[in-house]
């Protein structure tokens, strides 16, 4: 096999992007202040995006660039310039699903023009039709199941990429082209500014009972008729990768670091154990219970075997399953004195018994028997929110390693 897949990760801000190259990211996926599909993201202004490629780049880690809205014209100011900025500042590729900014793209920078999900391509002929245009990679829709994916793989050009999404949240409308959003509050999800009108709770009003509501489903709590599980393929990833696809794609610029490196680092050792040898379906298993780590929505695999059906839907709520809390991350560790320097992110107390993980295979358990403030000073109790605390341990922790704990219920 000539060469490994690419895992491809979400980087809201720089932090972010950090956590996602620590845990094993080959590229990662961000966008500037405009023309991206996240405006309510922290997103890069333009000395950020050099920040991040100079980053990205010192660690042989690709950048691409988010261009994905269906801009209407009065979006399309400045976007020369900016494509121009891009090309000069080294981008590796541009994410695009509209025809009008690839003309400019194509015309104004030699980067890599990758075609966005939000294009919906679904069938080999539409690839084909890409690739004769100049682009340089397929970001298939998520409607596709594995067969279909495995087909468009087969039949494409030998010199074109294809990525799918393995992780992240689906959109209810195909491929993200949605206008429930702007219907219900004016906000364009297809410029940048989704409400997820999707996962509101919903009743049934009978035309001649005004203000008389009646629930969807006999749940006391309500439904959720369009709030999806979140797409996992963790399991299926050995299928995928001998189908000859080219990235896995993570979803989640919105998402936190703790969540990206949490879910970054469980696909980075599946993937490795299966070019080593080892994948096995224990070994997804035991990575998948590191995901269910960070803040998550119930999974699915959505159409990857089947048309998703009601079994990909949760109908009881709309709310993350959290089970551990983010309370800390490392800054520095000193060999000489073992003593670790965290940066607070939740409350944890002195006794309290929590996980360190990297991106090495295993966690470690470490119980908190002491721990400082800046001056010196004893901690019972790490509350005030980034504050430096030390602590001593034999561990030998690294920057940017995470602590967790466990929430008790």
């Amino acid at each position: 096999m000539s060469k490994k897949v690419e895992l491809l990760a979400p980087a809201g801000d720089m932090e972010r992007l950090k956590a996602a190259i620590k845990f094993g990211a080959n590229a990662v996926f961000l966008a500037g202040d405009d023309f991206g599909l996240r405006a309510n993201a922290k997103n890069f202004s333009k000395e950020g995006l050099k920040e991040a490629l100079a980053y990205a780049h010192e660690r042989n880690v690709r950048v691409h660039v988010t261009m994905n809205v269906l801009p209407h014209d009065e979006d399309m100011t400045g976007i020369v310039e900016y494509l121009e900025y891009l090309d000069e500042i080294g981008v590796d590729a541009l994410i695009i699903s509209d025809p009008g900014i690839f003309s400019l793209a194509k015309e104004h920078t030699n980067i890599d023009l990758h075609i966005s999900t939000q294009a919906s391509v679904t069938n080999s002929a539409t690839v084909k039709f890409w690739h004769d245009m100049g682009a340089k990679r397929i970001i298939l829709a998520r409607e596709l199941s594995f067969e279909e994916i495995k087909n468009i793989k087969a039949n494409a050009p030998s010199d074109m990429e294809i990525e799918c999404f393995v992780h992240g949240a689906m959109c209810i409308s195909y491929s993200g082209r949605c206008l429930l959003s702007n219907y219900m509050t004016g906000r364009d999800a297809n410029r940048g500014d989704c409400a997820q009108a999707c996962r509101w709770k919903y009743s049934i009003q009978e035309e001649n009972r005004p203000g008389e509501y009646f629930p969807i489903g006999e749940d006391e709590g309500g439904t959720f008729i369009m709030n999806s599980k979140d797409l996992c393929l963790i399991d299926e990833i050995d299928k995928l990768i001998e189908a000859g696809i080219d990235s896995f794609k993570i979803e989640g610029r919105m998402k936190t670091a703790f969540y990206v490196a949490t879910v970054i680092r469980s696909y980075r050792q599946v993937i490795d154990a299966y070019y080593e040898g080892n994948y096995s379906k224990d070994l997804a298993d035991k990575y998948l219970d590191e995901i269910k780590k960070a803040s998550h929505r119930d999974f699915t695999k959505a159409f990857f075997y089947q048309k998703a059906d009601g079994t990909s839907q949760n109908y009881g709520s709309s709310s993350y399953i959290r089970n551990y809390d983010f309370i800390g991350l490392v800054l520095s560790y000193d060999k000489e004195s073992k003593i670790a320097e965290i940066e607070q992110r939740n409350r944890f107390f002195l006794g309290d018994e929590v996980e360190i993980f990297s991106n090495s295979k295993d966690f470690y358990k470490l119980k908190i028997d002491n721990m400082k403030n800046a001056k010196g000073e004893d901690l019972e109790v790490a509350n005030k929110p980034k504050e430096k605390i030390y602590i001593k341990t034999d561990l030998q922790l690294e920057p940017f390693d995470m602590v967790r704990r466990k929430i008790e219920k």
